[in-house]
Formats: C-alpha cells, structure tokens, sequence
C-alpha cells in the first residue's frame, strides 16, 4: 500500500477535521464533568458510548491502514515516539486509578487489564462502562455475567 494512502488515507480533508473535532468535544466533555456530579447517573453511557465509536474508527483505520498502521508512525521520529510514550502514560495512569474502583465491584481485573493491554483506549473505556454500570446498578456485581 503506499505510504501517502496509509498515513492519509482517501479522506484526506477529514484526517485534518477529525483531531480538531475530537478536540472540542474532549473539552467540552471536560466541562460538563466538573459541572456535573462525581456520580452522575447514566454516566456509564458516555463511556461506552466512547468504546464504541472509537472502536469502529479503529476498525476503520485498521482496514486502511492495516492492524498494525499505527506502528510506523511512533517510530517515525522524535513526536512519534513521544505520542507514543504519551499514550502508554495516560493509559497506565488511568488504569490504575481505575483498577481499585474495578476490583470493589467485583470485576475480573485480569481479563479486562489483557483487554486494555490488547486495544488501549477502546478496553479502558469499556472497563470503565462496565465499572461505572456495576457502581450504580443496586444488585452489585450479581447483575451480570460480563464483569
């Protein structure tokens, strides 16, 4: 496949838009979290929500680009390897703030870490769907079997 399409892809105009509108709505998301509750209900929707249009963009990318397209632009250079580095460090700190909250409800932190370790964000935010979800529903981690 030649590099120009792998990196860019057919569309190349939203490839431009998409970082900016990503952009604001991460901000905006911000702000709604420090309005609202610490505990707001439904708010396991948002993540899941998250999970799965990043999964499908994902899949998207995975199809253009190939499964491992991602690779050769963190070893493309100083800012490759620094998104890269970015990226192990968000996703580790957040798993570890979320890890605790996990194991109270009663989620198996294994198979979900080998998820996380496996799709990155797309496993983070399900996790914490899931872990959201179990914190709010009254039964507890005996609502369901996909903890």
């Amino acid at each position: 496949m030649d590099s120009h399409l792998m990196m860019y892809g057919p569309d190349h105009k939203l490839f431009e838009l998409a970082p900016i509108g990503a952009a604001l709505v991460f901000i905006a998301f911000i702000f709604v979290k420090i309005a609202r509750p610490a505990r707001a209900r439904g708010s396991w929707l948002l993540a899941a929500a998250a999970s799965s249009l990043f999964a499908i963009w994902s899949g998207y990318a995975g199809l253009t680009g190939g499964w491992a397209g991602f690779w050769p632009l963190h070893q493309a250079g100083v800012w490759g390897n620094q998104i890269w580095f970015d990226l192990l460090l968000a996703v580790g700190a957040a798993w570890s703030l979320l890890l605790p909250r996990a194991r109270s409800v009663g989620m198996r932190v294994v198979p979900w870490t080998l998820f996380v370790l496996a799709t990155g964000s797309i496993g983070l935010c399900a996790m914490l769907a899931r872990c959201l979800y179990l914190e709010a529903s009254p039964q507890g981690e005996s609502g369901g079997d996909l903890a």
